[in-house]
């Protein structure tokens, strides 16, 4: 959570009078509350917390704050903690209805679109990115 305040501080100083977009990640991890999550969790809950809050405090400088919350997501984190082939993994893919893992070209475009001009009336929002899993 310091993290994100610290680095949104750090990204405001190098907006222009144009403003600009700021892109959160959180997770859908936050309402399915997997046992064993608990810190992770915890931290992507301050995300969906922080973001709304961003959003009204930047607003005057024409920045916009939303934030992507992903289900599963195949990266190289997910590799790093073991969760290929295991159970874990097993339970989330059978409760995503698009029954898979995302990849990450699930989750660019929409932060391509975030980062737009075509975004520009979004500001505070927490974007299911999921493929259903809820």
């Amino acid at each position: 959570m310091l993290g994100l305040l610290q680095v949104t501080k750090e990204a405001v100083a190098q907006f222009g009078p144009e403003g600009g977009s700021i892109i959160n990640i959180g997770s859908t991890g936050t309402s399915l509350a997997f046992p064993e999550t608990v810190v992770y969790t915890a931290t992507k809950g301050a995300v969906d917390t922080i973001t709304p809050v961003l959003a009204k405090e930047l607003a005057p400088r024409k920045i916009r704050v939303n934030s992507i919350n992903p289900g599963g997501v195949e990266t190289e984190g997910l590799h790093a903690i073991g969760v290929p082939g295991s159970e874990f993994e097993k339970r989330m893919i059978a409760q995503t209805p698009r029954g898979r893992l995302g990849q990450p070209a699930d989750i660019a475009p929409i932060a391509v679109f975030l980062a737009s001009p075509e975004s520009g009336w979004l500001t505070g929002e927490i974007l299911l990115a999921s493929g259903g899993l809820r």
